[in-house]
């Protein structure tokens, strides 16, 4: 979940910033006022120096995150924890999904000295988990999945002891490029379907439902961990959501998460309706009834969101699968 979000700052206290009362909220029409955000959606400032010093690493090595490119919500929580989203392939994605932050348009060829640099930058955090994402590239004949075998490669060579996490596109629903991805042995294989199938086509715009459902299909049958999320507050009903998640339970996906869509700016869809932590919640007890084996489900709630604390759940899935459950 890519978005853009204008959010009040907790910590803030100057008069007229975010959090001082006036709450920043999703972009309205010219002169038209700024809807207003419920009190539940509030980011928080980054303040300590775990962040500027991540944040010069990122700088040094000259990597890309999600977190930055799409102006993530929680980069302050996050970066402050050393837990970060690094997105390979460049910064330019050859998709628009309308809900979506990352600059569309023709990016430059992969770099291949960037698994290494990615490598490197993990290595240096000693983490437990961490998760890398990428924009599309529709552009590659592989859609780019040999450098992120490269990147898979390189990242288990010099993090032996860290589970990794890959959210990958849909690759044009052509599993054997999917496979290069999965030969590569990561520990978890992500990929969103984002919002229910009725509104697929309308926020995806480039994707299609089905064609992401085969790749989830796919690697779950190939054994994977598998993971998928969904944005609300699209104009979905809550039957439509329901439904969903019965499909991915079904299907075997082991971790799902839901968050609330908040738009990047009055170019991209609005926001039909804020869902509240009751219903997030409400939602969460229903994913794990159905089997769901960890969700997480929250106004603020993003892809990647408390990855960093997953390690040993991921292990256990893992032992789970090999042993053919």
């Amino acid at each position: 979940m890519s978005e853009r979000v204008h959010l009040p700052v907790v910590g803030s206290s100057a008069s007229g910033a975010p959090g001082s009362g006036s709450s920043t909220s999703e972009p309205g029409a010219e002169g038209a006022p700024r809807r207003r955000h419920p009190e539940w959606i509030r980011a928080t400032m980054p303040t300590k120096p775990e962040f500027f010093e991540l944040r010069a690493m990122v700088k040094e090595l000259a990597l890309h995150t999600v977190c930055e490119s799409a102006s993530c919500p929680n980069i302050g929580e996050c970066w402050t924890r050393r837990s970060l989203t690094i997105m390979i392939l460049g910064d330019i994605c050859t998709r628009s999904c309308r809900f979506c932050d990352v600059t569309t348009g023709r990016p430059l060829p992969p770099d291949p000295d960037e698994p290494r640099r990615v490598a490197e930058m993990l290595s240096r955090l000693s983490l437990e988990h961490t998760v890398i994402t990428c924009v599309d590239r529709d552009d590659l004949p592989d859609f780019g999945a040999g450098h992120w075998a490269q990147t898979i490669a390189a990242v288990k060579a010099a993090c032996p002891g860290m589970s990794l996490e890959v959210l990958v596109g849909d690759f044009k629903g052509q599993t054997a490029n999917a496979d290069i991805v999965l030969d590569a042995d990561p520990d978890v294989f992500a990929h969103n379907l984002e919002t229910v199938p009725r509104l697929s086509r309308q926020v995806r715009v480039q994707a299609s439902y089905p064609r992401s459902y085969a790749i989830l299909e796919h690697a779950r049958k190939r054994g994977a961990v598998t993971k998928t999320g969904l944005m609300l507050g699209l104009g979905e009903t809550r039957d439509e959501v329901e439904a969903v998640l019965r499909e991915v339970a079904g299907l075997g996906v082991d971790i799902v998460t839901l968050g609330q869509y908040l738009s990047p700016s009055k170019q991209h869809l609005p926001i039909e309706r804020y869902v509240t932590p009751a219903e997030f919640a409400e939602l969460r007890e229903l994913a794990l009834s159905l089997g769901i084996a960890h969700v997480e489900s929250g106004p603020l709630v993003r892809s990647s969101y408390h990855a960093d604390g997953q390690a040993a759940m991921v292990r256990a899935r893992r032992q789970v699968h090999a042993q053919g459950a």
